[in-house]
């Protein structure tokens, strides 16, 4: 059986225990900082390698940048007007790895309209870029799973999707990406990369790092890392013979541990933000496709460009924007600036405006993007950057969602230079959990549902978060009927998906769920306050938790979601900062 596939893959309490206890009393080939993509990547590369591997994250697996992205798994078409040909090509690559081998039931494709508003300059124009972006993901697409692009007439166009202005809009061209739910995407590379024995760790906080003799000298080197332990205030070393930083726009923090005169990435913060709104907000039909995928929208912006993106079913993703950021890296928070900024971008097209009071739920999260001459963040590079300061320490950062394997293969090839033997990375066709008998199951949401009290169309649901391990969320639900229940609040949500995500997936906190095991704080206008009570509740059975846990779990979650309504309120960077930060992290309580 493949590593993907055993209970080795699951992140449960006493996983992270045994991990834990371990730690202290190994030396491993690589150590890994940063529970994003990238150091998720870096883990399960070193770990399919049959190299020993620790990852410890501060937070919550995908916290940060990739769990707040724009869900896409795209190759960048507006990089070809940078003349980024081989970004664009590396990105396109790697999308149809995803689609088709790493992790097919979290990738899915999907058609966007590329509306034209200007005469026939404009579809010559983009019809150029759209053809020369087929051309460079062609020799890696297989079968009919990413199809080429075509052109469509204002009719056409406004059949495809009526909310658009025909007044504005003469035509359109098709062509297609593919979209992820990013935070389990990135869950599901830290299970594979756990089933093959990477020890992980979230909720695990690097303080410092450990130097070989004396520590002072410059390129004294890097032999592993004080952590803290948030989950009970404890501390421990890691001892590794390699120590790779995937910190993303936490870089500079790394560096700052070498000392100042030691070389570092420079890496800048851009603040990207999205809302999500009810399908009912914007009448986008479907295409008269096979599988009736509905379509999205890029629209050309003054800075940059704006998605409008099916989200499951029932709602839209809107974004995004792109401006530099330099308060709290932790939780960035969106304005009524940036909220007023992508409404008064996408309304211009659309017939009837999408308002405030349809914004269900607004998410920000920081791009971390490599310095250069300019000060515009739409202007920076978003390719990566993998160096080597002192002996021992690997630092890598740039890039972009979509290229996360790429940069963990290049940041794991210069961590193992100096390791003899070391194997090459095998990722490129290694499935993620969820992925191995995908073909097999993807179809049988009735069979599936059989007899655990699900309806066909939750399977469905189940499916497309949890691809060939649906069974274990079913399993649970049939042995307990109450876990067969949708979640007070989300009924798009089992709430075997709760007691699942403290078992096998490593949530700790109710955050953790609410936010990124499910989306129930983005996709419902309560924000995760309705279902909260009963989610605590779940998880307090699962992890022990007492009365006063369950209650101070709720209260943390409870003020997280007001602070963030406060800061939305705000008008500018500065004032919703504030606001935002009238809620403490809840791994601060430790």
């Amino acid at each position: 059986m493949h590593p993907g596939e055993t209970d080795r893959t699951l992140l449960s309490p006493a996983r992270r225990r045994a991990d834990r206890a371990r730690l202290e009393d190994e030396v491993v080939d690589v150590l890994v900082i940063g529970g994003g993509v990238t150091g998720a990547g870096a883990a399960l590369d070193a770990a399919s390698r049959g190299l020993s591997v620790a990852l410890v994250e501060a937070r919550d697996w995908a916290a940060g940048t990739s769990s707040r992205s724009s869900k896409l798994i795209h190759g960048g078409l507006r990089y070809l007007e940078q003349f980024a040909f081989p970004l664009v090509h590396e990105a396109l690559s790697e999308r149809a790895r995803l689609v088709q081998t790493i992790a097919p039931h979290l990738v899915t494709p999907l058609p966007f309209l590329l509306p034209l508003t200007a005469p026939v300059w404009q579809r010559a124009y983009f019809g150029a870029g759209v053809a020369l972006y087929d051309v460079l993901g062609a020799a890696f697409a297989r079968g009919r799973e990413i199809p080429r692009h075509r052109h469509l007439s204002r009719k056409k166009t406004l059949a495809a999707f009526p909310g658009l202005r025909g007044d504005v809009v003469r035509g359109s061209i098709r062509y297609w990406d593919a979209q992820v739910d990013d935070a389990r995407h990135t869950l599901a590379v830290v299970r594979t990369a756990a089933g093959y024995g990477a020890r992980v760790l979230s909720s695990a906080r690097v303080v410092d790092l450990l130097r070989d003799g004396d520590g002072d000298g410059p390129d004294s080197p890097v032999v592993g890392a004080r952590v803290a332990d948030l989950t009970d205030g404890s501390s421990f070393t890691v001892r590794a013979r390699s120590v790779v930083a995937a910190t993303g726009v936490w870089s500079d923090d790394v560096g700052a541990m070498l000392g100042a005169d030691a070389p570092s990435l420079k890496v800048r913060a851009s603040k990207g933000v999205h809302l999500v709104v009810p399908r009912a907000a914007i009448d986008g039909d479907a295409l008269a496709t096979a599988g009736g995928t509905p379509s999205g929208l890029i629209l050309r912006t003054p800075t940059s460009v704006l998605f409008v993106i099916p989200w499951g079913d029932e709602r839209w993703i809107i974004g995004t924007t792109d401006t530099p950021w330099r308060l709290d890296r932790d939780h960035p928070a969106a304005s009524s600036a940036d909220i007023d900024y992508i409404l008064d971008q996408v309304n211009r097209v659309l017939v009837r405006p999408v308002t405030p009071e349809d914004i269900l739920g607004v998410y920000a999260g920081l791009r971390p993007l490599l310095a250069g001459e300019s000060d515009q963040t739409s202007r920076l590079s978003r390719e990566h950057a993998v160096i080597t300061p002192v002996p021992g320490l690997v630092l890598v950062a740039g890039g972009k969602y979509t290229t996360y394997r790429v940069m963990a293969e290049d940041a794991v090839d210069a961590a193992v230079a100096g390791l003899p033997g070391a194997p090459a990375s095998r990722t490129a066709r290694l499935p993620l959990v969820g992925a191995h008998r995908w073909a097999d199951v993807r179809d049988r949401a009735a069979e599936l549902a059989d007899g655990s009290g699900v309806p066909e169309s939750t399977v469905a649901r189940l499916l497309r978060r949890h691809g060939d391990r649906t069974g274990d969320v079913l399993d649970l639900a049939r042995s307990d009927p109450a876990l067969a229940r949708p979640l007070e609040g989300a009924p798009g949500y089992l709430s075997a998906e709760v007691v699942h995500a403290v078992l096998a997936e490593g949530a700790l906190h109710l955050d953790d769920v609410l936010t990124r095991r499910t989306r129930v704080s983005i996709e419902t206008d309560h924000r995760g306050v309705e279902s909260a009570p009963q989610v605590a509740r779940l998880m307090a059975a699962a992890l022990g938790w007492d009365e006063e846990r369950t209650s101070r779990e709720v209260a943390h979650y409870t003020a997280r979601v007001e602070a963030e309504r406060e800061s939305q309120r705000m008008p500018d960077d500065h004032t919703a900062d504030a606001a935002r930060l009238g809620a403490p992290d809840v791994r601060a309580a430790v």
